[in-house]
């Protein structure tokens, strides 16, 4: 288990900051993990928060299949039990996991552009 901590950062010249810790996991199954797909996956993992500040826990499983194919999960749990889990098979680790980051990317760009839009719902036109 590996516990990756995110520098303080203002956005956009205001006083909001990020949040500092994220708890960063990676196993293997039927696999060795080196240490360069560890650190790749912790450089792509660590951007996560960027797109949903709730972010605290993100966990990696690499399984090394049979015939060479490799099957990376990447699971990102967020304040209030929210999961959000990007699944992708491929020959190349490296590729798998990019894609599987991806796909959470894209889920966690959904969920606040909902959030956001939810909280001014109501607040259109009436009196």
């Amino acid at each position: 288990m590996f516990l990756v901590k995110l520098n303080w950062q203002a956005l956009n010249n205001k006083n909001i900051l990020r949040r500092s810790n994220l708890l960063f996991t990676i196993s293997g199954k039927h696999v060795e993990i080196s240490q360069d797909i560890r650190n790749h996956a912790e450089d792509k993992v660590s951007k996560l928060p960027r797109y949903y500040d709730s972010i605290n826990q993100v966990e990696v499983i690499i399984d090394g299949g049979k015939s060479g194919i490799a099957s990376v999960e990447v699971i990102a749990r967020a304040e209030h039990s929210k999961v959000f889990v990007g699944k992708e098979a491929g020959e190349d680790v490296y590729r798998c996991i990019d894609l599987a980051v991806h796909k959470i990317e894209e889920q966690l760009r959904r969920r606040k552009e909902k959030e956001r839009d939810n909280k001014h719902k109501g607040a259109s036109g009436k009196m």
